[in-house]
């Protein structure tokens, strides 16, 4: 069974030659050109994973629109977002509405094939049978106010739901693992199932901080460790 991406870019020589190339690589590709396309399809079929543009036709800021959209008829879709737009603002936008990586513009067709195919990694492992004597008991786990549910990939802090991506979660299972041990950034993108630059990994890291500290405003159980990654202080 092939692979289907949607590709929702307005320039139509980019929407163009990157539908050629992904075809190529043996993918299905279905392309649109504005949100309200994409958004009408997405809303009958669902693709494997989506490659969204930030600025879409008139819409400056219409991929954020159809990302946030998207993640909500699809929480564990993976969505990249692939633009020429380099603030670092951008970047943590799209992460915090429930992307999963960031792609610029300039880079070569095989490291946006890397970042892909980790992705479709993730699906493998998402869509993987337990074996049946897993025990209910290692679903779940509590580490003082931290619950986490592994089986429905939630997360809760203070018996108050976090509001995270499918990336955010398993980079939160792999700091909690050993409270006090330094995880570094390869570390947390191997446990999140994708392969993405440091500063994606640092946005989302801000992003979980932030999620956490919508609950509670002291909270300060994530520390950074200079040039070396991050690690969870259990203080509760």
């Amino acid at each position: 069974m092939s692979i289907k991406i949607a590709f929702v870019e307005d320039d139509e020589i980019i929407r163009n030659n990157y539908s050629e190339i992904l075809t190529d690589e043996g993918f299905e590709v279905v392309v649109f050109s504005n949100r309200q396309e994409a958004m009408n399809y997405f809303q009958t079929a669902l693709p494997d994973i989506a490659i969204l543009d930030v600025g879409l036709q008139e819409e400056r800021d219409g991929g954020f629109r159809l990302c946030s959209d998207l993640r909500r008829l699809a929480p564990k879709l993976p969505i990249i977002f692939l633009t020429s737009r380099d603030d670092e603002i951008d970047r943590i936008s799209g992460l915090r509405l429930g992307a999963d990586d960031y792609i610029m513009k300039d880079a070569s067709i095989n490291f946006l094939m890397v970042r892909i195919e980790a992705l479709f990694h993730r699906i493998e492992v998402i869509t993987q049978r337990e074996p049946p004597e897993l025990k209910i008991e290692q679903h779940h786990s509590e580490l003082g106010a931290l619950r986490l549910d592994r089986k429905l990939l939630k997360a809760a802090w203070k018996n108050t739901p976090l509001d995270l991506s499918l990336t955010q979660f398993w980079i939160l299972c792999e700091l909690v693992t050993n409270p006090g041990e330094v995880k570094t950034c390869d570390k947390l993108m191997h446990a999140a199932h994708i392969c993405v630059e440091p500063n994606t990994i640092t946005a989302h890291i801000k992003m979980i901080r932030s999620r956490f500290r919508d609950i509670d405003g002291d909270f300060d159980c994530i520390k950074t460790e200079r040039s070396a990654g991050y690690r969870w202080l259990d203080k509760h």
